[in-house]
């Protein structure tokens, strides 16, 4: 979606997009877990700061609207972020509480196009991985921290040997493209310090079997 190598979905590829990409029972499985790391994150968040008068949150890349359920059940409003204007219009359908849901279209290692300051929670799940280069990375994780206020819930792939074998594997047997990039613990704890966030907690998708790892962070 943010890739520049890829194009941004078209309206008559986000249906199918939606309906093929959790359909297999592995992937329903790390949708599940997903769900339930998100949650104590976003109840975490809560209880530390109950009384926020804004519950702006913004989802970026949002995809087709994956977690605006999510985030609505959280009390949060979300704002709608992607390279793709099909996946904002879709991701804006699943918001059936906000009057006027919000979406914006942007890349967000070539900037956000929103104001610093205006968001409680960044939220940004299934990009970080997808960023080969550490001055991406660092570039994205600048944005986020212009944009947010206070917390960012960010996914990232830890290193771990099993899960680059699994993934070696699984491109010779299905021949795919996908590369995603795995980085220390170490690593990603200096890019975040050096953004400007401390690490509050990491939640391991499967520990020791996946290397999705996903991150509740606070600015300093």
């Amino acid at each position: 979606m943010f890739f520049s190598a890829n194009l941004p979905f078209q309206d008559h590829e986000v249906a199918d997009y939606e309906r093929r990409r959790y359909r297999g029972l592995d992937q329903r499985l790390v949708h599940g877990r997903e769900v339930k790391i998100l949650r104590e994150a976003l109840r975490f968040i809560n209880a530390e700061e109950p009384d926020k008068p804004s519950k702006l949150a913004l989802d970026a890349p949002c995809g087709y609207g994956r977690f605006s359920g999510l985030l609505i059940e959280a009390g949060f409003r979300p704002v709608s972020c992607d390279l793709s204007l099909a996946m904002v219009r879709r991701a804006r359908a699943k918001d059936p509480i906000s009057p006027f849901p919000i979406g914006v279209v942007g890349n967000v290692t070539r900037g956000l196009p929103v104001r610093a300051g205006v968001f409680p929670l960044v939220f940004s799940l299934r990009f970080f991985h997808h960023l080969h280069q550490p001055e991406e990375r660092q570039s994205a994780l600048r944005e986020f921290a212009q944009a947010s206020t206070s917390w960012l819930i960010l996914s990232f792939y830890q290193a771990n040997p099993l899960h680059r074998v699994q993934r070696a594997l699984r491109r010779r047997v299905k021949k795919s493209r996908t590369r995603i990039k795995m980085i220390t613990a170490r690593e990603f704890r200096e890019d975040v310090a050096a953004a400007g966030f401390r690490v509050v907690r990491v939640f391991p998708l499967f520990r020791g079997i996946h290397a999705q790892h996903i991150a509740l962070l606070k600015k300093n």
